[in-house]
């Protein structure tokens, strides 16, 4: 579905260039579990970045089911982007003002979807992660964990073709981190292909492959088993 041919990425500090990625080559499959690891700084979240088209390449390409969008303007990739992709942020990225039926709800309401398919999607997600009891409820009236299950509901409400996660679990404690990586492999079982960034050997452990990235390169692809 996806695949990046040798891409790279350069950051200018100060007259000083920094080579973020250089020459990465992956591939995604429809369907896949994968962990992106390596230390702080190694390029994981600029990769992530680059496939979610929220960062453009300084050169080669990426291709999404077949077709180059590296050189999307930015009014073309917004548009990819809500069609196609969904973002779970560490800390969460929900709108305070907004009630947890409304957060879920956005991505509809970007989509130009009906308001009777509307409420019945977001109802469903709330029932699927236990929270309909709090769709009138503000973020701020929720546990970390509670923000999160609502960050994924928004993600996946549009059946985008992958979800990235940027450090899902990096703000979240060891028995919430594992109630949102296993939500996240119930997704991935009912089929959506999801990609994470992640520091955490658990996280890392329940995908189906890891990717690991040191100084900008691709240093190891290993086949996992879940548990």
């Amino acid at each position: 579905m996806i695949k990046t041919i040798n891409i790279n990425k350069l950051f200018d500090k100060i007259e000083v260039k920094t080579r973020a990625l250089e020459n990465v080559n992956i591939e995604i499959n429809d369907g896949e579990f994968i962990a992106i690891t390596g230390p702080s700084g190694s390029g994981k979240t600029s990769l992530l970045n680059l496939i979610g088209l929220l960062d453009t390449i300084d050169s080669g390409n990426l291709f999404f089911d077949g077709v180059n969008v590296s050189n999307l303007n930015e009014r073309a990739r917004t548009k990819f982007r809500r069609e196609n992709i969904g973002f779970i942020f560490q800390d969460f990225n929900l709108i305070e003002e907004l009630t947890i039926f409304e957060n879920i709800e956005l991505p509809l309401l970007y989509l130009g979807i009906k308001p009777k398919e509307r409420k019945s999607k977001v109802l469903n997600l709330l029932e699927k992660i236990n929270l309909q009891h709090k769709k009138k409820s503000y973020p701020k009236e929720l546990s970390g964990c509670q923000q999160q299950k609502v960050a994924i509901a928004r993600a996946v409400i549009s059946n985008p073709k992958i979800i990235l996660a940027d450090e899902p679990t990096g703000n979240l404690d060891s028995h919430s981190s594992e109630e949102i990586i296993s939500l996240l492999q119930e997704l991935n079982s009912e089929g959506a292909t999801i990609l994470i960034v992640t520091h955490s050997a658990l996280c890392a452990e329940k995908s189906q492959r890891i990717i690991r990235i040191f100084d900008g390169k691709i240093v190891t692809e290993n086949i996992t088993k879940p548990n």
